[in-house]
């Protein structure tokens, strides 16, 4: 088939004259494309295949079939391909003609070489980002199921989704392991969400942000009286999440003495309330998530080894985000277009040189980094984007003090705060919990003007 043999070629040049289609190719194998010559454009007006990667130079003055009408045909079938058009009259008004409709350039014969290899290259890439931008754009509307989505294409998360899917609707607890970053509590919710389960609470609780004097009650729940400040009955995420889940963030923080209250919870699905006997009876899913190695902190008698078994009866590991390197511009894309909704501005393609730099990016961030620099390529455009959250961590070496690295993720995350807050000080304020006069003494020290995030 012919849509076979162009699926083998970069450039097809369509040019009655065989002469200058052999010394195009000829130019172009040189520069290690793969190029093919057809004299007759017949050939190719309906054989393009669909997503083909390559790009079209075409005479406009051919017998038959001119220039134009093939370039409309091709067009037709795929409105993106390049097609860069010839002459040998340099009439102006057909270039404008052909530019209006689609051409993507327009080259005078004689031509010269370097200028045709210039144009050729850049059609090519431009026609890799199209082809690229389509299939992120596939693979989004591909999972785009209501609520959570877990994106990506990498064997680690075909494999994590696999795990999940099998253990869904399963009473089974789970034990999600993963990075800082790597967006373990979307996992979980997605777990909670897909599942029979959804109709009732998803209950999120982060252990190691509760302090350890009052971490018990706020599990448990606590009777009136049952300690110095408790007036009233209070319900613990335990109870609250009955019938639903409850996900217990960096379980690794909690106290061991919680911990052996913790495993008969999750042994006997009963629980009491501080300062109660009355046992209350559990339908809860638990998923713990942890950013360390439990075995290890078991070793260490820092982890109840009993709570590890209770826990891990079904593991559920993320990757990293520099080990799924093919879901980078997948990701970048979904919070990109998020972004835009959100903030009413324009999502503009990334260029060449933009989505290497995504590639290349060691990530140490994860998916919570990725996010962050979407967001601000959104807000400030590409070049302050990758600037500030990708080519200025590098200058954070051995030759800069404490104090410069402090002060340059200072800068940064006020930058970023005024940009979510379109400039507001109040709501700056908030986000950083910091009185006004310390933020406007942080902006003067690091000459930050508000107007430039008024949107």
């Amino acid at each position: 088939m012919l849509s076979d043999t162009l699926n083998k070629f970069d450039i097809v040049i369509v040019d009655d004259e065989p002469l200058i289609g052999s010394a195009l190719v000829q130019l172009f194998e040189l520069e290690s494309y793969r190029a093919l010559s057809v004299t007759d454009p017949q050939l190719i007006e309906q054989g393009i295949p669909e997503n083909w990667p390559g790009i079209i130079i075409s005479d406009v003055n051919m017998p038959d079939i001119d220039g134009l009408t093939l370039m409309g045909s091709l067009l037709s079938i795929d409105k993106d391909i390049p097609i860069i058009l010839l002459t040998g009259h340099g009439d102006i008004a057909m270039a404008v003609q052909a530019l209006k409709q689609g051409a993507y350039d327009f080259i005078e014969k004689p031509f010269n070489n370097e200028h045709m290899l210039d144009i050729a290259k850049r059609a090519i890439e431009k026609r890799a980002l199209t082809l690229e931008n389509r299939s992120l754009k596939k693979e989004l509307e591909s999972q785009s199921t209501p609520g959570p989505r877990i994106l990506g294409s990498s064997p680690g998360i075909k494999q994590m989704r696999h795990i999940i899917h099998q253990v869904i609707d399963m009473p089974a607890d789970v034990l999600i392991e993963g990075e800082t970053g790597t967006g373990k509590e979307l996992v979980a919710r997605y777990l909670h969400d897909h599942s029979q389960r959804s109709e009732a609470n998803f209950v999120a609780i982060n252990c190691g942000a509760i302090p350890e004097t009052i971490i018990e009650s706020e599990l448990f729940g606590a009777e009136s009286g049952a300690f110095t400040g408790a007036d009233k009955t209070r319900i613990g995420k335990f109870e609250y999440a009955n019938g639903g889940t409850l996900f217990l963030d960096e379980i690794e923080s909690t106290p061991l003495s919680l911990q052996v209250k913790l495993l008969r919870v999750l042994e006997d699905r009963k629980v009491e309330r501080l300062g109660s006997n009355k046992s209350i009876d559990l339908d809860i899913r638990i998923i713990a998530a942890t950013k360390v190695d439990l075995k290890g902190l078991c070793d260490t008698g820092e982890f109840r080894q009993d709570l590890l078994y209770r826990l891990n009866l079904v593991t559920v590991p993320i990757p990293a985000l520099r080990e799924r390197r093919e879901d980078i511009s997948l990701l970048f894309l979904h919070f990109a277009r998020i972004a835009s909704a959100r903030y009413h501005k324009a999502l503009i393609p990334l260029n060449s040189e933009h989505s290497a730099q995504l590639v290349s990016h060691d990530w140490p961030g994860n998916v919570r980094e990725l996010r962050n620099l979407a967001e601000r390529y959104v807000l400030l455009g590409a070049d302050a984007a990758f600037a500030t959250s990708l080519n200025q961590t590098k200058q954070l070496n051995a030759n800069m003090s404490l104090q410069q690295r402090v002060e340059f993720f200072e800068r940064l995350l006020i930058e970023e705060a005024l940009s979510h807050n379109k400039g507001s000080i109040k709501l700056t304020m908030e986000q950083l919990e910091l009185p006004r006069k310390t933020l406007y003494d942080k902006m003067q020290k690091f000459a930050i003007n508000r107007k430039a995030f008024i949107q």
